[in-house]
């Protein structure tokens, strides 16, 4: 199969990346953080989460943070919301875009939900028709794809049940999360075969996690059977806080990097967004956690030294 001449990023750094921050972020600095996003070219930016404050203190400003962005008019904002009353808050705050959010794992599921995936799925039902009835798209999320904290090893049969689950129910678009970074490009594969016996190629995005350093090639294996939309975090911001030694999500400059050294288009001003990513890791006194952005940071520095 031939790769996509185009690919979507989904930048998920505003919410996914920030939300399990230790210290609160400043709903001024989130802002801030989505604006720089849009207006480099990444024309899906997750903004954030409708959740319980008590459970991801992080998100409680959800509602101040959707207010105050400027919506640039080719840019979707989707948000998280992961029950009716995160749904009723996100259509009160103007969202047009939601997602939902089951795992392939029932031990994952019941100690990042509290629930079965049955239960889960069930939860989503009146959400997604909800939405429906309001005309707002909603995007389904599958964790754990390949592999679980708990359980270790999760069959492709199993994936594929739930993402076929979430299109039958009305997501627009399902994304595979590789939630703790354990794929490999044979397993990534293998998986997306099962999945898209059921749900459509182009319905179908990859968020791969980088723990073991295989993020970036499971990327180029997802692009091999044809999947044209990637979820990735400025900086490499994020992890799973139920998944022990879980790094971030894959960094959106690492893999427009990838796309660009494949004569892909993605639309995206890399240098613009290495300046993104040092801004908000300067805000959260790191270093970016990109290696893309780090190679480039020095050559920019070299180059600095030579002209002096």
């Amino acid at each position: 199969m031939s790769l996509p001449s185009k690919v979507r990023i989904v930048e998920v750094g505003p919410r996914d990346g920030l939300q399990n921050e230790n210290k609160p972020v400043t709903t001024a600095t989130k802002v801030e953080l989505i604006h720089r996003l849009g207006k480099i070219g990444i024309k899906s930016i997750e903004a954030t989460a409708f959740v319980s404050p008590k459970w991801v203190p992080q998100m409680a400003d959800a509602a101040d943070v959707f207010a105050a962005i400027e919506k640039l008019p080719d840019v979707s904002y989707p948000v998280l919301t992961p029950n009716m009353k995160g749904f009723e808050a996100a259509l009160a705050a103007g969202a047009r875009e939601v997602a939902v959010f089951g795992a392939a794992s029932e031990s994952f599921s019941q100690k990042n939900i509290n629930c079965s995936i049955a239960e889960s799925l069930e939860r989503f039902r009146p959400i997604v028709e909800a939405a429906k009835a309001a005309d707002v798209k909603v995007r389904g999320y599958v964790s754990c794809v390949l592999g679980c904290p708990y359980e270790g090893e999760v069959t492709p049969l199993a994936v594929a049940d739930v993402a076929q689950a979430l299109i039958e129910m009305g997501c627009y678009e399902i994304s595979l999360g590789d939630t703790i970074g354990a794929g490999t490009p044979g397993r990534t594969r293998d998986m997306i075969a099962a999945v898209a016996r059921r749900v459509p190629l182009k319905k179908i995005a990859g968020h791969f996690h980088d723990t073991y350093g295989m993020a970036a090639a499971n990327v180029y294996a997802s692009l091999q059977m044809g999947i044209g939309i990637f979820d990735s975090s400025v900086a490499g911001l994020g992890g799973c806080p139920y998944a022990a030694g879980a790094s971030g999500n894959v960094a959106t400059e690492d893999v427009v990097w990838l796309l660009y050294g494949l004569g892909i288009d993605t639309g995206i001003d890399l240098d613009a967004l290495v300046d993104t990513g040092v801004w908000i890791s300067k805000k959260l006194k790191r270093e970016p956690a990109s290696r893309v952005a780090r190679a480039i940071l020095a050559r920019r520095a070299m180059a600095s030294g030579a002209n002096a």
